[in-house]
């Protein structure tokens, strides 16, 4: 029998959330759900400490979690609960993945005497999740939380982040346990090797045309201070990988452009051109390798270093002249204090920037709406610490091309690739960062994917600004469409509601811009508006990218097939 008398006995619910609380935690993602009921009720008690952020849907909580986890490197705490409620959260954990962040989602669960019954909304987590996490399990011995939320924590944020799923059966978390909480986490990464730096640096001498490419999770402010001062003592120029363009100040002499779609054919030259890459970060999936063709197998052509948190990431894919498990921070204050080399490529890093600086200046574009004089103009105009997100779709392009990220943790965007992700990142900036201005990129299509999240951007009183981007349809899969099927458009059109009169009926304000001349007084208004709001860009759906529009593309496919 339990000793009753026990200071120490709680709940599983309770001993979850005091858990929480020790390492850190003081604000968690859900949607409610009968399955955790225990837990919930013991959120009540520390309401004081812990914001429990009620969202609409349990993707916009993995989302939001996934955004929390990029902006404090901590893990994103979420909660959702068992069947449907894991099904939908899915897209965020697969996010965190990818983008290597840390995240930990809470699953309520059926009670234990009820497994392998096919029970209500049961599901097998382990087998559910475990291609996109780094650890899933379920407690199911509530003296065990303090052991396995520990171990969730250090999991989640040592080596390269990524997302852990633990399950809670419902049972579990009303039982009483003696329970000891332990102490805060601390996340544990790799150190580069004396041996490993002389080596690089003896790469590094003998190089004529070196390239820095930054990128992946794991990131800090002081990691970045580093890598900038390492690029100036050695006059490197340095790449970014894709939506991962604030590491490095854009408008610093050093910052060379962003690897990722949309990419700029000089940088594109001048990666052809390097006879040393310097991987920093990065995972060399689909988007930073061009489709895996920038590179040649399975030894690139160019003397390849990579740097990597996850030893798993080394030789994963190329065989690298020198690799080296490090995490980012670790690295780059090694890097920063080595002897500087005076190599023969001086100028070459002033030259790049300027490649960037003229592909990043604005052209003209289709219709009545310049979204490249808009995204311009935000870049000029906002406040160095403004934060910026967006999901998926082409409408992204403009803003990575055009807005020039100053500071460190100010860019949130899905590695991913997943649509949706643009308001749920913006209202976990706003809840995090309630004193900074905030503006959230989506397109029509993406919007509509987590947009009711609007929703807990009011609940939350946040002044987030969300920008729609309305063509009237999936843009990227239509330039798709009419490059290999020209003229045979379908399943790509979208009849779309008044965004602004959606926002409105949120509690927002909701405004529409459909001259390039109206938008900065609109976004005025909104930054004095006090609360959240919207404005909706109507834009010509000729104007599909940054350098081509659809009946171009229509016209170059039909032609090819004549």
């Amino acid at each position: 029998m339990p000793d009753t008398a026990s200071s120490n006995l709680r709940t599983g619910g309770q001993i979850l959330v005091d858990c929480l609380r020790l390492h850190g935690v003081d604000t968690v993602f859900c949607v409610p759900g009968e399955s955790y009921l225990a837990t919930l009720d013991a959120f009540h008690d520390v309401q004081d400490s812990i914001n429990l952020v009620v969202c609409r849907q349990e993707g916009g909580v993995t989302n939001m979690a996934d955004a929390w986890g990029k902006m404090t490197g901590k893990p994103g705490i979420a909660f959702v609960t068992r069947g449907p409620g894991a099904t939908n959260a899915s897209v965020g954990i697969h996010t965190a993945h990818q983008d290597s962040t840390p995240l930990i989602l809470f699953v309520g669960q059926i009670a234990r005497d009820m497994a392998e019954r096919e029970a209500f909304q049961e599901v097998d987590y382990r087998r559910m999740f475990g291609e996109m996490t780094k650890w899933v399990a379920q407690i199911d011995n509530p003296a065990r939380i303090p052991e396995m939320v520990s171990r969730a924590f250090h999991v989640a944020t040592s080596g390269r982040p990524g997302p852990v799923v633990l399950a809670l059966p419902e049972d579990m978390q009303t039982e009483r346990a003696d329970a000891v909480d332990g102490q805060r986490f601390h996340s544990a990464q790799a150190n580069p090797g004396a041996a490993d730096m002389e080596k690089f640096r003896d790469m590094l001498s003998t190089a004529k045309q070196p390239l820095v490419l930054a990128g992946g999770g794991g990131w800090t402010q002081e990691a970045c201070n580093d890598l900038t001062a390492f690029a100036e003592r050695n006059d490197l120029p340095v790449a970014v990988s894709f939506r991962r363009q604030d590491l490095i100040d854009n408008r610093h002499p050093n910052y060379a452009g962003v690897i990722g779609l949309g990419l700029n054919p000089k940088l594109k030259a001048r990666l052809d051109e390097t006879d040393l890459l310097i991987v920093l970060g990065p995972q060399l999936g689909e988007i930073v390798t061009g489709g895996y063709t920038y590179f040649s197998f399975p030894k690139p052509r160019q003397t390849f270093v990579h740097i990597s948190a996850g030893v798993d990431e080394l030789g994963k894919v190329y065989q690298a002249d020198l690799g080296i498990n490090s995490g980012m921070a670790e690295f780059c204050a090694a890097a920063k204090a080595m002897q500087p080399v005076k190599g023969s490529w001086a100028g070459q890093a002033a030259t790049a920037h300027e490649d960037y600086m003229a592909f990043s200046t604005p052209p003209g574009m289709p219709g009545d709406v310049n979204y490249s004089e808009i995204v311009g103009w935000l870049s000029d105009n906002l406040p160095e610490d403004s934060i910026i997100t967006n999901g998926a779709g082409n409408y992204t392009v403009w803003v990575h091309r055009f807005f020039r990220y100053k500071q460190y943790g100010t860019q949130l965007a899905p590695q991913s690739g997943a649509m949706g992700y643009g308001v749920p990142s913006g209202v976990s900036a706003g809840v995090r960062h309630r004193d900074r201005v905030v503006v959230s990129f989506s397109g029509d299509g993406c919007f509509q994917m987590n947009g009711q999240e609007i929703g807990t951007a009011v609940q939350q009183g946040v002044k987030v600004i969300f920008v729609v981007v309305n063509n009237g349809m999936y843009g990227t899969i239509r330039m798709h469409q009419e490059r290999h099927y020209p003229g045979r458009v379908v399943a790509t059109d979208l009849i779309n509601p008044d965004f602004a009169a959606l926002a409105e009926a949120h509690g927002a304000l909701g405004q529409v811009v459909t001259e390039t001349s109206q938008f900065p007084d609109a976004f005025e208004r909104a930054l004095n508006a006090g609360r959240a709001s919207l404005i909706e860009l109507r834009i010509d759906p000729d104007g599909i990218t940054t350098r081509d529009t659809l009946s171009a593309i229509r016209q170059r496919a039909l032609e090819a097939r004549s």
